[in-house]
């Protein structure tokens, strides 16, 4: 008897949700809060889209910025003044006379 008291409660109870909501003061809450809940879930999404776009782009200037630290270390052992005197010898070249050089100001 019980039971059937309950149930009669929860479908009158859902009976009464169901005309709240679909009536004329209710639904357009309901839509609302609809249309928020689905843009609210949108925002989350991109953001978390964004999220790992950024980080992707933080690891590829971190790489970058690597790959230009090694660049500069082979640059500075190419131009070290003991490899250009290497260089210098390999194809015969002496060091200049104080006549030959030239300041550029």
């Amino acid at each position: 008897m019980a039971s059937k008291a309950r149930s009669s409660e929860k479908f009158q109870l859902g009976k009464k949700i169901k005309e709240i909501i679909f009536s004329t003061k209710g639904f357009p809450i309901f839509l609302s809060f609809t249309t928020l809940a689905i843009l609210f879930v949108l925002f989350r999404m991109k953001n978390v889209e964004m999220d790992y776009t950024i980080n992707k782009t933080n690891r590829e200037i971190e790489k970058v910025v690597l790959d230009n630290k090694e660049l500069k270390a082979k640059k500075a052992r190419m131009l070290s003044a003991d490899k250009l005197r290497k260089l210098a010898m390999a194809h015969h070249l002496d060091q200049p006379k104080q006549d030959q050089i030239i300041v550029i100001p």
